[in-house]
């Protein structure tokens, strides 16, 4: 088995350098990558087509990453290794699991602390991004194909990720890849047309917090008059939220100005269960409900089906597909 990797540099805290830290340029960064790469391992190096803070990043860079990936399966890559900054390395993570699904084996990795020193020209002497490496080196090796996450000595399924600490070590949570989850098997191949239209792609995601009802109405109203393609209500516990009649109309005008509405959670574990008789109106208001794996991968369902299909009515009537 061809076991050849690419390792595909897309910036973050890995690649920084200095003080206050910056990015260090990728024709620099590179070089001194490949210094401590481990010999038993058959690497060749790659920029990303966009390297930036990773807190910069949309879907728009990933299908671009994509695309770098497909292109480089023509060139028999099988085997690819990410290095990502941490802010959306969970949204990285999800995308390219709903875009590449089980077509290759990819692991996305990253650091709390730059690889280099101050000057660029030696290893850090405390980091985590050495072990961070040499991690998905040995899981994109050894794991089946699907998309994976390491992380302080974690493999973790890709679309499962949370970041769970803004500063810790161990930042990332999520199911362990040897754990079995659900699996879309469609591939998109991403051509230039997909990553101009999720250029237009909006997104609004609204936390709920406790809120009059009528406050809630005239939240809704507000979104009617700029309606996104996708609102994201992230409601309490399995996917409660206490609506009243003039809410669901709200809901059913932003329907009709081409807005789908989801229903999600804000709590990051345990799912979404609609037991609770005050679900009842989401039957009424035809809502959709959250079937995602974590927020991150909620946000890349959401990608892919708007790059799927071209309306809001497709975007509804095709939600709950599940390509076997």
């Amino acid at each position: 088995m061809n076991k050849k990797i690419a390792l595909i540099y897309m910036g973050g805290t890995f690649g920084c350098i200095g003080e206050p830290l910056a990015p260090m340029p990728d024709a620099e960064f590179i070089p001194q990558l490949k210094k401590v790469l481990a010999p038993q391992f058959k690497i060749e190096c790659f920029k990303a087509p966009s390297i930036k803070d990773s807190s910069a990043c949309t879907a728009i860079d990933w299908l671009m990453l994509i695309q770098q990936i497909q292109s480089l399966q023509l060139q028999n890559f099988q085997h690819f290794v990410i290095i990502h900054g941490t802010d959306t390395l969970s949204y990285a993570a999800a995308t390219l699991s709903r875009f590449l699904a089980e077509s290759c084996h990819v692991v996305l990795t990253g650091s709390q602390y730059p690889l280099l020193n101050i000057q660029g020209d030696n290893t850090r002497e405390f980091t985590d991004a050495l072990d961070n490496l040499n991690t998905a080196l040995d899981a994109v090796t050894r794991l089946p194909v699907g998309v994976y996450l390491a992380f302080y000595h974690q493999v973790i399924h890709a679309r499962t990720t949370l970041k769970a600490h803004s500063t810790a070590l161990d930042a990332f949570k999520g199911l362990k890849a040897e754990q079995q989850i659900a699996v879309d098997h469609s591939v998109i191949q991403v051509q230039l047309s997909h990553i101009e239209k999720a250029k237009s792609l909006n997104i609004v995601n609204w936390m709920m917090v406790p809120t009059e009802i009528l406050q809630v109405e005239h939240n809704l109203e507000n979104f009617s008059k700029h309606a996104p393609h996708f609102l994201i209500i992230q409601a309490y516990g399995v996917g409660n939220l206490a609506v009243n009649a003039g809410i669901i109309q709200k809901i059913k005008n932003l329907q009709e100005n081409g807005c789908q509405i989801i229903l999600s959670t804000q709590v990051p574990l345990g799912g979404m269960d609609q037991r609770y008789a005050i679900s009842q109106w989401i039957k009424d208001s035809k809502i959709l409900v959250s079937d995602a794996l974590s927020q991150a991968d909620l946000y890349a369902k959401i990608v892919k089906i708007y790059l799927q299909y071209p309306s809001s009515e497709q975007w509804h009537d095709h939600w709950y597909d599940h390509p076997e």
